[in-house]
């Protein structure tokens, strides 16, 4: 006797959702460079992000110490794009105290190099970077700029990268393409859904996944998306 298998319905994992079409919204699906079938219930993250690069101010530096982005997470989970600033705001023999601020000019954190000659100061707030001091010490207004551009605004799949937050739930399943991206309709706003209804990416399995489900309740939650 054959076997039969329903599918995800479309829906499927929605408890309720705003009147009309207002928790829906017509989002791009980023195409991976390989076939790929979305389940309904999928969660999605938005690239609002991209690559972030730094060097020295404007001007130039009297101090020759140098910064290195971390080479795995250089944007983190909050930033934005546009120039983030990192200035010496008290200069010391071998050190330095840093100031960090966004691209709206908001101070997100002090901090100081430590370690003596040749000792180093981390950031790790919305960017994620080391100053190491040199020979020469920084003064006063010394720093780097580091630029993080914008993000192509396409959703993928929810991996719950440092700086992908869980943002929306694709309402129905679809085959993106090989080549070229996907108009997909998706739940973004004002909605209870059922948990075991969503589905996460298969790469996330054991401990990884139990911390993307904490982590997208959270961002889900602040988008009006509760889970049940």
């Amino acid at each position: 006797m054959t076997t039969l298998t329903e599918g995800r319905r479309a829906g499927e994992f929605l408890l309720s959702e705003a009147n009309r079409t207002r928790s829906r919204d017509t989002v791009t699906l980023l195409s991976s460079g390989a076939l790929a079938v979305l389940a309904a219930g999928t969660l999605l993250a938005q690239i609002d992000v991209g690559a972030a690069t730094a060097a020295a101010r404007s001007g130039g530096n009297t101090g020759n110490g140098t910064i290195t982005m971390d080479a795995t997470t250089p944007v983190l989970a909050g930033a934005k794009p546009g120039i983030y600033t990192v200035r010496c705001i008290a200069a010391a023999t071998n050190g330095g105290t840093f100031r960090l601020e966004d691209p709206d000019g908001d101070v997100i954190a002090d901090a100081a190099i430590t370690g003596g000659a040749g000792g180093t100061v981390a950031f790790a707030e919305q960017v994620k970077f080391v100053i190491t001091d040199a020979g020469t010490d920084f003064v006063v207004g010394d720093g780097f700029d580091i630029t993080v551009a914008a993000g192509s605004l396409k959703w993928a799949p929810f991996l719950n990268a440092a700086n992908r937050e869980a943002g929306a739930i694709l309402y129905d399943t679809v085959t993106v393409p090989a080549s070229g991206d996907l108009a997909a309709v998706a739940i973004t706003r004002d909605a209870e859904v059922k948990a075991d209804d969503l589905v996460y990416d298969s790469s996330l399995s054991g401990g990884a996944l139990t911390a993307a489900k904490a982590a997208a309740a959270v961002s889900l939650a602040a988008a009006g998306i509760i889970i049940r």
